[in-house]
């Protein structure tokens, strides 16, 4: 017959020794991280799908900002004051400057505008023109879905999400604040992001804001 203080021993040298088994396991899932969940893109037509992981940020896209319809740029070419000025770019993405006429503007980052005009004023006009360019007045963004006044609104550098809300008179009750869904002007598709205080809006943005689920 085993002796009742043997058999707790026995007991115990088992437990300890299936605890010394689990505790590598256990060490490795809590110093492996949870996957960062993926970011999609969804269209009115299709459902939501991954993002490219490559695809721009807001920021980025901001910092690498193309021209477009209703955007005023200010044009310096030094020493000539005449064509000196601020000019806007009209819905063909045209810009209208003296002498030459009209350059193309949508679509061009600042440096690129700047090399177009540049140009234009080389061919026959100026021997050797200094241009640089600043945009004055961005094209306006858009914000619609559950915001109290969805429409559209005058667009300033260093815009985000939450003060384009603010500027459409905040969220509904039925708003979701924790993601939103911007369309840059020249893509088909919204793509989906985190809604945090520095969520960026670019020129020509269109914002929306889904409903909530209860």
């Amino acid at each position: 017959m085993t002796d009742p203080m043997t058999a707790i021993m026995t007991r115990a040298a088992l437990c300890l020794f299936g605890l010394a088994l689990l505790a590598p396991a256990a060490a490795h899932a809590a110093d492996t991280p949870p996957a960062a969940p993926a970011a999609v893109v969804a269209s009115a037509d299709s459902p939501a799908k991954a993002l490219d992981p490559n695809k721009s940020a807001p920021s980025a896209i901001v910092a690498s900002y193309r021209l477009g319809a209703d955007d005023k740029v200010r044009v310096i070419v030094y020493g000539e004051d005449d064509i000196t000025g601020e000019y806007a770019v009209n819905s063909t993405g045209k810009m209208s400057l003296p002498l030459v006429g009209e350059v193309q503007a949508a679509g061009l980052t600042i440096p690129e505008l700047q090399l177009e005009i540049q140009q234009a004023y080389q061919n026959g006009y100026l021997k050797d023109p200094k241009v640089s360019a600043e945009v004055l007045n961005y094209r306006p963004f858009y914000i619609l879905g559950e915001v109290m006044k969805p429409g559209t609104y005058p667009f300033e550098n260093g815009l985000t999400v939450l003060k384009a809300v603010a500027t459409a008179e905040g969220f509904t009750y039925r708003a979701n604040t924790k993601r939103v869904y911007i369309k840059r002007p020249e893509e088909t598709d919204e793509h989906e992001y985190p809604l945090t205080s520095t969520t960026l809006v670019a020129p020509g943005d269109t914002i929306r804001i889904g409903e909530r689920f209860f």
